[in-house]
């Protein structure tokens, strides 16, 4: 359907060309440097009538989820470009560069597909080869792959990149006839500049919910989530688990070697937390060097279990290392399960917060799940 609408209204005309895209992509004997040239009208008659353009501006414009509209934008490049595969790159709130849709792409084409889009961005040019492998622009490539690459630019910058390739080198260099290649810049410009609205919302947004420190998220946002979850697990009868962690021996830190050294630890010790939490989990730095975690469709014991490899980790991570240190810490950590020990999330909070308070008066170094409400 995407492919039916980029072509314009029914008729005669919209089927020969869908027929002869789907052709172009599978001709045998040709590759992709020969099928730009056996089909070079029909392509041109894709990209140049008024009705892709609107298709374009009403598919990108009707999202803000940049995921979104890097998916529409590969549907609608196969139609203008007979490549197999496709992928939209762009870099994410930390720099680093992440596909944000793709279509036929192969595990093994990941650092490729990375190497080609870093070097699109970075230069703001088109990159085209008849085979990736052999090409000196990029270096150790073992990928044999024809490749036709446009930047995505908005108001003077590189949003990120679309690569089309082909998994058989071509005889030669894949050239798009100027009309074709003009209509494709023209194409991409309105996709450049939605998808760049797109992003920069969700970065604000990102950075709204965002602990400025330690990159985990904030309490406001561990706020939302915990109403939100509370009232899906009420609705659904599934536990909902909340662990608070409290770092022991932290104000030694700062009173020692500063707040500087303070500040490092605690990024360190997110970053611990972290990668000790599972993907479901929401991980957030409740305040000064307090952390919580939510964890859904979880009971108490589960939620022991993941308290249990956190506080592991921490007694075992060596501190500031990379200054020269050697510091070990330790964690108190509390756990509380809705429905068993609250029915609100006040009561979670407050149940988590007790139970961890309870490790802190016991000798520290621990993990406490809080009792249920008829026990407490």
């Amino acid at each position: 359907m995407a492919l039916y609408r980029a072509l314009g209204s029914p008729g005669k005309r919209g089927s020969k060309l869908r027929r002869a895209g789907d052709i172009s992509l599978t001709t045998p004997g040709l590759d992709l440097a020969a099928r730009l040239r056996v089909f070079q009208r029909a392509l041109r008659s894709r990209v140049e009538r008024r009705e892709a353009l609107i298709d374009l501006l009403r598919a990108v414009n009707a999202t803000v989820e940049p995921e979104k509209i890097a998916e529409t934008l590969v549907e609608r490049a196969a139609t203008w470009i007979p490549a197999p595969c496709w992928a939209v790159l762009s870099s994410d709130i930390s720099g680093e560069l992440t596909v944000l849709a793709e279509r036929g792409l192969q595990p093994e084409m990941g650092p490729s597909v990375q190497a080609i889009g870093a070097w699109v961005i970075q230069r703001g040019e088109e990159f085209v080869t008849a085979d990736l492998r052999e090409d000196d622009r990029l270096k150790d490539q073992a990928v044999v792959a024809t490749v036709v690459a446009f930047p995505l630019s908005c108001r003077g910058r590189r949003v990120g990149a679309i690569i089309g390739l082909d998994r058989a080198p071509s005889s030669r260099r894949p050239q798009l006839a100027p009309a074709v290649l003009r209509a494709v810049r023209v194409l991409l410009e309105p996709a450049s500049v939605a998808l760049d609205n797109a992003l920069l919302l969700k970065r604000a947004e990102a950075l709204s919910v965002t602990d400025d420190l330690t990159r985990l998220y904030n309490s406001r946002y561990l706020n939302l989530v915990l109403r939100r979850e509370t009232k899906r697990a009420s609705r659904s009868g599934r536990p909902l688990s909340l662990l608070f962690i409290d770092l022991d021996g932290f104000k030694s830190i700062n009173d020692t070697h500063g707040h500087l050294f303070g500040s490092k630890a605690l990024v360190e010790a997110a970053a611990v937390i972290r990668s000790s939490a599972r993907e479901t989990d929401v991980v957030a730095r409740f305040g000064g060097d307090e952390f919580a975690l939510v964890l859904p469709d979880t009971g108490g014991e589960g939620a022991y279990a993941v308290g249990e490899r956190i506080r592991e980790r921490i007694a075992a991570f060596k501190f500031l290392a990379g200054d020269g240190l050697d510091i070990h810490l330790t964690a108190s950590l509390g756990v509380a399960t809705l429905p068993d020990a609250a029915a609100s999330v006040e009561e979670l909070m407050q149940a988590a917060d007790m139970a961890m308070y309870h490790v802190k008066e016991s000798g520290k170094n621990g993990i406490h799940v809080a009792p249920a409400a008829a026990d407490n």
